[in-house]
């Protein structure tokens, strides 16, 4: 499947407004809540153009009665009422804002777990090439933009145009259609000018937003990666390619800024002319009598009203079309189907024995490059099963293969007889405990990553895996005891205390299988030799699949499978093996002449 990439969509792609359509569930899940919030966003909207008329009556009772007796009570009522109606109006907004926070803030918190869940249900593949910081930016924008567009497109633009079509009534009924006429043909030169600028200028908001993915995601990239960029006194390089990535962002800002002048300015203008045009009409008629300097007083009112709504709609429109963009990014990322799916029929695997059988497996992580050629082996049932081989022979990709990272391209792999592509992924891994070459932690104290092995685990039981794991001695020596925080990615302990962790974990997790890729390639000989005996005492009553490279480590396996070139070539015991002089005897004899003179044997892999 195709990785998810920072630009997969053109500077000139234009987003599909069908996307809002798809925030219904959102608004049905609190269909009572929306419908107030509508019902209060009328009376604001009432109070708001109900509020002219009483200035008018204000304005002409006062003008009409100027140095004659007149009746205080009455401009106090209407005064009253100006006021009443201005507070109202507020009033309405912000309680249809409450009401409605519950929605907008639901639907944030309902599409961030979708988008989790999602992305730890996607195949390993999708995050071996995914960019996480531009990922976690995506992610970011997108339910921010959920909440922009259900607030503002029933917020904001449904309100203006009630307003318009109101106004617009009032006008048409109490002057005559030539105002009418005017503010349309305003709005609608405002609405198409709006438009066609921000479909201009959204090229240069989402390059701006591509190219600071693409800062975001090297700055991340290079923090991780913070003892590499140190081995090699690369902090200057790191430094000039992150600038040269952020002056990207700062050119593609710069016309972003640039276009928003262009188009505030264009909006302004229109927003003067009408002004202008409509406010002269208004004087020549007050001039003339047709008119009172209240209606006049009136007509100025709806025009400020009118237009600081309209000018805001050209933000609305703006930031809507960037919303959709980051709406339909992040849809499209819950759209991609996983690779690898359960089966409709997956059935939860049952674990008797636990004997696993891979039958005449093929595999390649790229059609060119195969991996495993015919690949047919048992575990049986309790016994340990090494795999030994050159770097490449493919050794951990039947760990991965197992543990249903990927899927066989031919052949089964089967689990005291049952396909693992017929049983849930769930079931599957839960009954498979895995201690990887290369541990990773997360930055949380010591008690939480070795809980993590099965989080719901008794304080007892946590401290009986570190001792099993030999992990108890080296935590009481430190000040914080189990309380300490290991760091981003378990950096502040060293490559053998990660592995002893990841061991811990196992032991704790406690399942019927075992895959214990290169898990002592970090330790020391003395450390080795103690962790073997646990992994031993563990591994005993478990099927268990080695991978190794430290020939010394599997010597008592039950069997030992010898892969080269994505085939296994020899497979028996350490003596029968030894013995034919083949490839493990060559092995063997290059290990043991490097560790006469001195050499380290600890070799990695990434089959």
């Amino acid at each position: 499947m195709r990785a998810y990439a920072d630009n997969d969509y053109p500077a000139d792609h234009k987003p599909d407004w069908k996307i809002i359509s798809g925030l219904w569930p959102f608004l049905a899940e609190f269909r009572g809540r929306v419908i107030l919030s509508l019902a209060l966003l009328v009376l604001a909207k009432l109070a708001t153009v109900a509020t002219p008329i009483a200035l008018k009556y204000i304005v002409d009772y006062l003008d009409q009665n100027r140095g004659a007796d007149m009746l205080l009570w009455i401009p106090v009522i209407l005064v009253v009422a100006y006021g009443s109606l201005r507070f109202g109006a507020t009033l309405f907004n912000e309680l249809r804002d409450a009401v409605f926070a519950r929605v907008a803030e639901r639907a944030m918190r309902r599409v961030s777990l979708r988008v989790f869940e999602h992305l730890h249900q996607r195949e390993l593949a999708f995050h071996l090439d995914r960019k996480t910081g531009g990922l976690a930016r995506d992610i970011e924008r997108g339910t921010n933009g959920i909440s922009f567009l259900l607030r503002f497109t029933l917020f904001n633009i449904v309100p203006t145009l009630l307003e318009i079509l109101l106004v617009a009534g009032i006008l048409f009924v109490v002057f005559n259609v030539s105002y009418v006429l005017a503010i349309l043909v305003a709005v609608v030169v405002y609405v198409v000018f709006s438009i066609k600028i921000t479909e201009w200028r959204t090229k240069f908001v989402r390059e701006a937003n591509a190219r600071d993915n693409q800062s975001n995601s090297r700055a991340i990239d290079s923090l991780l990666n913070y003892e590499t960029v140190k081995y090699f006194n690369n902090e200057r390089y790191e430094a000039e390619v992150y600038d040269r990535d952020l002056d990207d962002w700062e050119q593609a800002r710069l016309k972003n800024r640039l276009s928003l002048a262009a188009l505030n300015s264009g909006q302004a203008l229109i927003i003067g002319l009408a002004m202008i045009v409509i406010m002269a009409m208004a004087v020549r008629e007050v001039a003339s009598g047709e008119i009172t300097l209240g209606d006049f007083t009136m007509i100025n009112a709806y025009l400020l009203q009118l237009f600081i709504p309209l000018n805001a709609l050209g933000f609305v429109y703006r930031e809507i079309r960037q919303a959709l963009v980051n709406v339909e990014r992040l849809f499209k990322l819950l759209g991609d189907k996983p690779a690898i799916e359960d089966a409709p029929e997956a059935t939860k695997l049952a674990v008797d024995k636990g004997e696993v059988q891979f039958d005449h497996i093929h595999f390649a992580y790229r059609p060119d490059r195969p991996i495993l050629r015919d690949v047919s082996f048992s575990i049986p049932a309790g016994h340990t099963v090494a795999v030994v081989g050159a770097s490449g022979a493919g050794k951990s990709t039947l760990a991965r293969l197992l543990f249903r990272f990927y899927e066989v391209d031919q052949g089964a792999i089967r689990i005291d007889g049952q396909d693992i592509r017929t049983v849930t992924q769930d079931s599957l891994r839960s009954a498979i405990g895995v201690v990887p070459q290369d541990t990773v932690l997360f930055n949380d104290t010591l008690y939480r990553n070795l809980a993590y092995g099965r989080p719901e685990a008794t304080e007892e039981e946590v401290y009986r895996a570190a001792r099993m794991a030999h992990l108890e001695d080296f935590i009481h020596s430190l000040p914080e005891g189990y309380e300490t925080k290991v760091g981003e990615r378990g950096l502040k302990l060293s490559g053998g205390e990660k592995q002893r962790v990841a061991i811990a974990r196992v032991i704790l997790k406690n399942p019927p299988l075992l895959i214990l890729d290169e898990a002592t390639s970090s330790l020391d000989s003395l450390s080795e030799q103690a962790i073997l005996g646990a992994l031993n005492e563990v591994s005993q009553q478990r099927t268990t699949l080695v991978i190794a490279h430290r020939l010394s480590t599997i010597r008592d396996a039950n069997t030992i499978l010898v892969m080269d070139g994505g085939r296994i070539v020899e497979s028996g015991s350490h003596g029968k093996l030894l013995a034919a002089g083949g490839h493990y005897a060559q092995l063997w004899a290059q290990q043991h002449n490097r560790d006469e003179t001195g050499h380290d044997d600890q070799e990695r892999t990434n089959d």
